[in-house]
């Protein structure tokens, strides 16, 4: 086998079988991202305890907790023996790294030297064991309960909207006056960012939640038709957390009847994102409602049983010992009822609550999942292949016939007497009725509009709505997609450049909307920062003073509706507003600002303008001629681990660039607004693929390949990035000997 690493340190991987392909894969992922996947499978394995001390116990009996725990071979089984080779091979080739790591340790990344550790040995039961993903919606809930038993319920749709304006059902049987944020048992004790030193002084899970559900992706798929190159474009850009590791690896693999090229996620086998040399493929995040909150009554005098289907039925019970640096271990136990795992336990109220998770059934191999479509060789056997890919996702497909479609991918939960959106009791009668078949799901194939995209936006075709099919009733706001639509709308051809510029496109359709409401009657600085804001061009630009003080209108503003609607029973569950109601109210005031709205939403709009000039004065300065709003908005990437001295030194951190754009432009930039302007999330990945020219397609990775400081590739793509200035991508054989620099030889 031979790994070919280009001038940007991407390795293109030829071997002589496809198992053998991800061996290769296996080993240059350990190669360049070996701590990375280290952590990850110290923290999904329940064992950062035994690294990192007691502070760690709670984690470390969480995730233990979510581990599958039905029978590891029988699953194995049951997939694809080509999928499971290929697993096997990625496992053999992170092992390969390991134990030349072991024969040299001089070699290993500076953490395992700081940190005092040897990096884990890798077992494919662990990928069966281990169950990924954002499946749904306890705490959400939980909320909703909490509402409801105030007689409150409606003010939830200011936090989340729902689809077709839903009203949420209230389970017969729940007493929403019991639900707490108790009933969340160990996962509520765990929310947060891992206490590598402290919790972040700075951490809000309100802000943190809102910048979770933010994370999205953005993907079109261009018919021949509408091409400029006479070949469909498929472009997407997966936003993700940026601030730690890169979330994504690039990757290319070659074997007889095989070439994949693109990006993975560190610690998966296979491409999630690229394509092969028939077809182009990409992704975004989808919704489906995939995680339900069950309560159990326990027996009074045997509270290791409760009640299901009129009958006590016993939990099924592990013991595990969790090791702990520096202190005794710690056993815990861990219980199952028939619908998931119990998060808690109190027998002095005689109440669990357990987990209902798609992830959890048997075949949930969502790991596996991404080898199974590198593998499939056009449209059909992705529809086949689409049966292991649980969580939700809107698969964009291109080929070289000139075909386009779209697959929405998930597995979703079969719900015949509750909506998912409450806790609902565990006696028998809101039981999952199975799962949606996977074959059922919506497509699309070369549609009459010669484009479609997907930004996380609501997307369900007709016979997907209550009282037929639904996978979930909330979905994030539409502002990326709408604008994507605006350009892909546009008559003329659209080509590969023009795709990498709609990646950056930084036009607020939120600033558009709020701009012609500002009131014109304004008198000090409320009447200086309208007169900043007119005439601007509603885009969110780095070097952008408008910009910078948008942004604080825009945090003023969401504090503002907070305190002018909602009322003070409800004030510690509603703690966030969704901007589409924001906006919706600024257009259409309604009895809820008070008997005259509209004078009511000027005088708040007035109000706000008045509170962001004086924010944008303590954080850009006294000269609003020199406000820009990259100077608050930056890109800075740390160790994970970078609290402690040590690390920070070892694995200095990179910053200092700076951005545009924010969570609802195309060129997706979040921000958490309680901690600072500091980019959380994005694209750190982008790609457009020109099907059938190959060669032809752009890319772009932050910061680079590598989270090893040592290596070259360490920051090397940081300045292109922040730029936006894509790179050709090389695929074709010819092309990529043409910029080789480092050729090594496997011998699995």
């Amino acid at each position: 086998m031979t790994i070919a690493d280009d001038a940007w340190g991407v390795p293109h991987i030829r071997a002589s079988s496809i198992p053998d392909a991800y061996f290769g894969q296996g080993y240059v992922v350990a190669r360049d991202r070996l701590f990375q996947i280290d952590l990850q499978l110290r923290r999904d394995l329940g064992r950062l305890a035994e690294s990192f001390g007691a502070r760690f116990v709670p984690h470390d009996h969480a995730a233990r907790l979510l581990l599958y725990r039905g029978d590891v071979e029988a699953e194995l089984a049951a997939l694809p023996a080509e999928v499971v080779a290929c697993a096997r091979g990625y496992v053999d080739g992170i092992n390969a790294r390991v134990a030349e790591l072991e024969a040299d340790p001089s070699l290993l990344p500076p953490e395992y030297g700081v940190l005092k550790l040897r990096p884990l040995r890798w077992d494919i039961a662990d990928l069966v064991r281990i169950r990924s993903g954002d499946m749904g919606s306890s705490s959400d809930e939980v909320r909703r309960a909490q509402l409801a038993a105030r007689g409150l319920l409606d003010l939830d749709a200011l936090t989340a909207p729902l689809a077709w304006d839903w009203k949420p059902r209230l389970p017969e049987g729940l007493d929403v006056a019991a639900v707490s944020k108790a009933d969340l048992g160990i996962l509520g004790e765990t929310e947060g960012p891992l206490p590598w030193n402290a919790v972040l002084a700075s951490y809000d899970p309100v802000y943190d939640r809102l910048d979770r559900e933010a994370h999205g992706s953005n993907a079109w798929t261009i018919s021949a038709a509408r091409s400029a190159t006479g070949r469909p474009i498929l472009a997407n850009d997966p936003h993700l957390g940026i601030g730690g590791f890169s979330p994504r690896h690039l990757a290319h693999l070659t074997a007889p009847g095989f070439d994949v090229i693109g990006a993975g996620s560190p610690g998966m086998p296979g491409i999630m994102q690229g394509h092969t040399d028939y077809y182009a493929f990409g992704r975004t995040n989808s919704h489906i409602d995939q995680e339900d909150l069950y309560i159990l009554e326990l027996k009074p005098d045997d509270p290791e049983c409760y009640r299901h289907q009129d009958q006590w039925k016993r939990f099924a019970t592990t013991t595990e010992t969790i090791r702990v640096k520096d202190a005794p271990d710690v056993v815990v136990t861990l219980r199952t009822a028939q619908h998931g795992p119990v998060l808690l336990h109190d027998p002095a109220r005689r109440r669990a609550t357990a987990m209902a998770s798609v992830s959890l059934r048997p075949g949930a191999n969502m790991t596996f999942a991404i080898i199974a479509l590198n593998l499939a060789r056009n449209w059909e056997e992705l529809a086949q292949a689409a049966r292991l890919h649980v969580a939700p996702t809107n698969l964009h497909y291109a080929d070289i016939d000139g075909n386009i479609g779209w697959r929405l991918l998930g597995h979703v939960p079969i719900r015949t007497r509750h909506d998912g959106l409450l806790p609902v009791p565990g006696d028998g009668r809101y039981d999952w009725q199975g799962i949606h078949p996977t074959g059922a799901m919506p497509t699309l194939r070369n549609p009459e509009s010669g484009w479609f995209a997907s930004a996380n936006q609501f997307n369900l075709p007709p016979d997907w709505s209550p009282g037929k099919r639904v996978t979930s009733f909330t979905w994030n706001a539409p502002y990326r997609y709408d604008r994507i639509a605006q350009v892909l709308g546009e008559s003329g051809k659209h080509g590969v450049n023009e795709s990498v510029a709609l990646q950056h496109d930084d036009l607020s359709l939120p600033a558009q909307t709020l701009l012609p409401l500002l009131p014109r009657d304004l008198e000090g600085k409320a009447a200086q920062a309208a007169a900043m804001l007119r005439g601007w061009d509603a885009r969110l630009g780095a070097d952008s003073g408008p910009a910078a003080l948008f942004e604080m209108l825009w945090i003023e503003l969401g504090a503002a509706f907070l305190a002018a609607i909602v009322p003070a029973a409800a004030r510690d569950l509603v703690t966030s507003i969704d901007p589409r109601p924001m906006l919706a109210l600024l257009t259409h005031p309604d009895a809820r600002l008070g008997s005259e709205p509209e004078a009511a939403r000027d005088a708040l709009l007035a109000a706000a303008l008045g509170r962001a000039w004086d924010a944008a004065e303590r954080r850009f300065g006294a000269d609003p001629a020199a406000w820009r709003w990259g100077d608050a908005h930056r890109v800075a990437l740390r160790h994970p681990l970078s609290s402690r001295p040590a690390i920070a030194a070892a694995v200095p951190a990179i910053e200092g660039g700076r951005s545009g754009g924010d969570g609802y432009t195309v060129m997706a930039r979040g921000y958490v607004a309680a901690r600072n302007c500091t980019v959380s999330h994005g694209a750190s990945f982008l790609i457009v693929c020109d099907v059938g020219n190959w060669d032809a397609s752009q890319v772009l990775s932050l910061p680079g390949q590598s989270i090893d400081p040592r290596s070259p590739h360490y920051r090397d793509g940081y300045a292109a990035w922040l730029a936006g200035q894509a790179r050709p991508f090389p695929f074709s054989r010819r092309a990529v000997d043409a910029h080789v620099r480092q050729v090594t030889e496997l011998r699995p």
